[in-house]
């Protein structure tokens, strides 16, 4: 009986390459990033907006609440996912239309959600053939990396990192999504609640900013503005209570790391 012939191997790209298709995504991402720099649209999320349109935002969301707060979860999950440098200010406006806890948990779930759609484009775009062409080192580097993923994510969640910094080198590193929601998700709720809560007690300090700016404009003044410096949350303390916080992620690494050490000395070398 004549032996059956070998199965013919599928077409497809290769496998240390970069398929077209996988790439669409990721082209669509930069350049909308692009068209949104490029536009300046992104400077209206700004304190000065807020205070000039605050009574229809909040007669808004008095009758609409719900569709108000998906709005706003929508919005930050394009200002992650777009990394528009606001991020701060939309925790603190959340803070401030929504009151701490609704919005700090809706600032959570937009800036996770945000931040994974970047790792998921990253990852399946680029990061497993980056990682291959990079040589030995790196393969070492993502291997350790993905050995203590979850508290190296949680201690760069915690300290002043730039966000998307952190949404992008994970990808390259091969490390899971489940790991990668769950470090971020925990990780950002120490400052996005201390953000949320600065905002929902500035609701008396954005009135008296109002009237000033309504009386300015009505006094057919052109050099009118909202003096509202929303920097001053970023206290010298509050910086080095989420760096503390930061270097309480590591404490694992560095026992399960002492532990094999340990472990692994000879016990005739003990005596």
């Amino acid at each position: 009986m004549a032996a059956s012939p070998d199965p013919v191997p599928e077409c497809g790209p290769a496998r240390g390459g970069f398929p077209l298709r996988r790439l669409v995504a990721f082209g669509l991402l930069v350049t909308l990033v692009g068209l949104v720099y490029w536009s300046g649209v992104y400077q209206q999320l700004s304190p000065e907006t807020l205070v000039r349109n605050r009574a229809d935002i909040v007669g808004f969301i008095a009758g609409h609440r719900l569709p108000a707060l998906a709005l706003y979860v929508a919005l930050y999950i394009a200002v992650i996912a777009m990394s528009v440098p606001v991020a701060m200010f939309m925790t603190i406006a959340g803070g401030f239309l929504f009151g701490t806890l609704v919005g700090g948990l809706a600032t959570i779930f937009g800036a996770t959600t945000g931040a994974a759609l970047v790792f998921l484009i990253a990852r399946s775009t680029l990061g497993e053939a980056l990682l291959r062409r990079a040589g030995p080192l790196a393969a070492r580097f993502a291997a350790g990396f993905r050995a203590d993923a979850f508290s190296y994510l949680l201690f760069l969640r915690l300290v002043p990192v730039p966000f998307w910094l952190v949404n992008l080198a994970p990808a390259f590193a091969g490390v899971r999504l489940s790991t990668f929601v769950a470090a971020t998700a925990i990780g950002i709720v120490p400052a996005t609640f201390t953000f949320a809560f600065f905002g929902a007690g500035l609701d008396s300090v954005i009135a008296a900013q109002a009237e000033a700016y309504k009386a300015c404009f009505a006094a057919g003044r052109d050099d009118c503005h909202v003096d509202l410096d929303l920097s001053q949350v970023l206290t010298p303390t509050l910086l080095a209570a989420l760096v503390a916080l930061g270097c309480l992620a590591l404490v694992p690494i560095l026992a399960r790391r002492f532990w094999r050490r340990t472990v692994a000395i000879d016990p005739a070398d003990r005596c």
